[in-house]
């Protein structure tokens, strides 16, 4: 299977608008160009495969593969915010959980 260079710029093109939108919704995961684009990229995966298992389907064409790959992208920017913050559960409830005053 080959790819054309159209294809690969429209597949970068998506991922980086999704990635960049999914980074303003999600406030403070500021991430650069190039990881909006693999945020982007990975979210497309992650919405093309979530979002069919839930019978949620958007379409064709440019604008509704961008919000899918955006709603994917979003998906995995609050995982990786739960991830870097370890949780989160101790910090809104006192934050002192197995820690001795």
């Amino acid at each position: 299977m080959s790819m054309s260079g159209e294809s690969l710029l429209i597949i970068l093109v998506v991922g980086l608008v999704a990635g960049w939108l999914a980074g303003q919704i999600v406030q403070g995961t500021g991430f650069g160009i190039l990881g909006d684009l693999v945020i982007g990229i990975a979210g497309a995966f992650i919405g093309s495969w979530l979002l069919p298992q839930l019978g949620l389907h958007l379409g064709t064409g440019m604008i509704s593969a961008i919000l899918n790959a955006t709603i994917g992208a979003l998906l995995l920017l609050l995982i990786i915010r739960v991830v870097r913050r370890g949780g989160g559960w101790g910090r809104r409830w006192g934050g002192s959980w197995g820690r001795r005053w």
